[in-house]
């Protein structure tokens, strides 16, 4: 058997079993909210499967490939976000959406501040999304390109036919059902793969260790700009990602909301070692690759024996498509509701809600794919999101939670002075930011100002809901 003919067989899997549960999903609040009847270990495992996508995996490796044992930060970063989640904001807003009925983190900023505030957010959500879902795209294509000689835009398409496949089936409650197949790919993949590296590990020759970054072994790198650079850029995004935070909302209590986050934490701070040694060990064997991003693609078609090699390519595979229906979810939840529930049919009824979200993840499958031509690399694409998603939602959620007098015109031009001053500085700088601060904490910073400047001069709010800041 080949190693394209085990995707197939595996993409075919995925989409049967997509069809088996999806009979269970009768109602929007299912397509959304998987019936808010999700268990902690339900959460941990649609959280941890999302969250290991082509950045931690492909991208990551290529980062421990260029960087060394430092890359451990991009995906620990992750897990510091992810922990500090858990322990703040996860039971918090469950709470709210619990109560008050919440699908989005649309819903939750309309509920807290405005309409307009839902409609700013959402925009720049959708073009986050739509880049993220490309990343990923890219991420399945290069590896369909090394191990089976597929062409980058037949690639594109066959990753993005699956997941649209198998998420538009049903929603979050047949994506939930296929992540924990997914995640027991990564879980065997991954840890076989590590096991025979390891034990097949031969110290570098001399002329290979002069090839070696500075401090490749280094867990800093030799300085604090790596670890503080990725807690800037990616932290954030993981204590207020729309598509996280509406997993939230299905949480069946606070409990397994709280629960389910920290163990996907904890899973994430483990795991973020994998892809820095992975790339590592690609540095080590083949220290000439043109493109860092094939690294694990080359260490699964020519360091790995195959029976061990078909396990990575299909953790790797889960992993491309995990994320990506993460992403569907985020895209169509928000089109359905916050474009075409909130505007184009406010009277819509629970079948033509889900009509449209099946809909709207065909065409975002659609222009994902496209995207893909355009953008060059996964790491390029996931750092155009998780500057964008930090930026835009960091400041409303968190401030909506826990700051009574933030109103609705405070949180809108927080966004905007967030956002625009971030991608001014960060072109300005040259992407280095300034005085050693990374783009995204200035840009963030202004936006602090502005909310508090806009605060203290609004005296007369609008909104009521700020009284359930407790």
């Amino acid at each position: 058997m080949t190693y394209l003919a085990i995707l197939i067989l595996y993409a075919l899997t995925m989409i049967a079993l997509s069809l088996m549960v999806s009979r269970r999903a009768q109602s929007s609040s299912d397509f959304f909210v998987a019936g808010r009847g999700l268990g902690a270990g339900m959460i941990a495992t649609t959280l941890l499967a999302a969250n290991i996508g082509a950045g931690s995996t492909i991208g990551a490796t290529g980062l421990g490939y260029r960087l060394g044992l430092a890359a451990w930060w991009w995906v620990g970063a992750a897990g510091v976000g992810s922990l500090l989640l858990a322990l703040t904001v996860a039971p918090k807003i469950w709470r709210i959406a619990q109560i008050h009925n919440l699908y989005t983190v649309g819903d939750y900023l309309e509920f807290r501040y405005s309409k307009g505030v839902r409609n700013l957010a959402a925009l720049l959500l959708w073009a986050g999304s739509l880049i993220i879902f490309a990343g990923q795209l890219i991420g399945g294509a290069a590896l369909l390109n090394v191990v089976a000689g597929v062409g980058k835009t037949t690639g594109y398409f066959i990753a993005a036919t699956v997941v649209t496949v198998y998420f538009s089936i049903g929603g979050l409650h047949t994506a939930v059902r296929v992540n924990v197949l997914q995640l027991a790919m990564k879980l065997l993949g991954f840890t076989f793969a590590l096991i025979y590296l390891w034990l097949n590990y031969h110290p570098p020759s001399e002329q290979t260790a002069r090839l070696l970054p500075t401090n490749f072994y280094g867990f800093t790198n030799g300085s604090l700009e790596i670890p503080l650079f990725y807690l800037a850029t990616v932290m954030p995004a993981f204590i207020i990602s729309p598509g996280i935070l509406q997993k939230v909302f299905a949480a069946r209590d606070e409990k397994a909301a709280r629960l389910g986050v920290g163990i996907n934490a904890a899973g994430l701070l483990i795991f973020a070692a994998v892809p820095a040694l992975f790339g590592m060990a690609a540095r080590l064997g083949y220290p000439t690759l043109a493109n860092s991003e094939l690294a694990l693609p080359t260490l699964l078609t020519q360091a790995l024996p195959f029976w061990i090699g078909a396990l990575l390519l299909a953790a790797i595979f889960a992993a491309e498509l995990s994320a990506a229906d993460a992403v569907l979810f985020m895209l169509t939840t928000s089109l359905s509701k916050d474009l075409y529930k909130a505007y184009l049919n406010p009277n819509a009824d629970d079948k033509q809600l889900m009509r449209m979200a099946r809909m709207t993840a065909i065409v975002c499958g659609v222009i994902g794919m496209l995207m893909a031509v355009w953008l060059e690399t996964v790491y390029s694409a996931l750092t155009v999101f998780y500057t964008l998603l930090t930026t835009a939602f960091i400041l409303p959620v968190i401030a909506g939670l826990y700051i009574k007098r933030v109103s609705a015109p405070a949180a809108l031009s927080s966004i905007l002075a967030s956002v625009g001053s971030t991608f001014v500085i960060h072109y300005a700088s040259n992407r280095q930011g300034y005085f050693g601060v990374p783009p995204v904490i200035l840009g963030i910073s202004v936006g602090v100002l502005m909310m508090a400047g806009v605060s203290a001069l609004k005296t007369n709010r609008t909104q009521i809901n700020a009284d359930l800041v407790d």
